[in-house]
């Protein structure tokens, strides 16, 4: 059984007991947390769409941690300026386990 739920603007596919890191979640550590927002659920060959989320369609996990992704660098430039930048940027990810799908 997997479905496709989305969060942060981004749609995962997910399954039960997968880990995954999303878009920074205003939970705790080890708080509950439930995704609503669910698109598809598939359980073998019965196939759920939803137009565009399925209603009452739910995905439970659990927090892991909160911490920051890889880091980005990026580069400004303006020619008859003779100006150049440097950044760095470290996105906060919340990492997750899925613990149950209710279709």
């Amino acid at each position: 059984m997997y479905a496709v739920i989305r969060t942060g603007g981004k749609q995962y596919r997910v399954a039960e007991k997968d880990v995954l890191a999303v878009e920074k979640l205003g939970a705790e550590d080890g708080q509950t947390v439930e995704f609503t927002d669910v698109l598809l659920v598939a359980n073998g060959d019965e196939v759920k769409v939803g137009t565009p989320s399925i209603p009452g369609a739910r995905v439970t996990a659990t927090v892991l941690a909160t911490e920051k992704g890889r880091k980005l660098r990026g580069y400004t430039y303006k020619p008859k300026k003779n100006v150049q930048r440097h950044y760095g940027h470290r996105q906060w990810h919340t990492r997750v386990r899925i613990e149950a799908i209710q279709a």
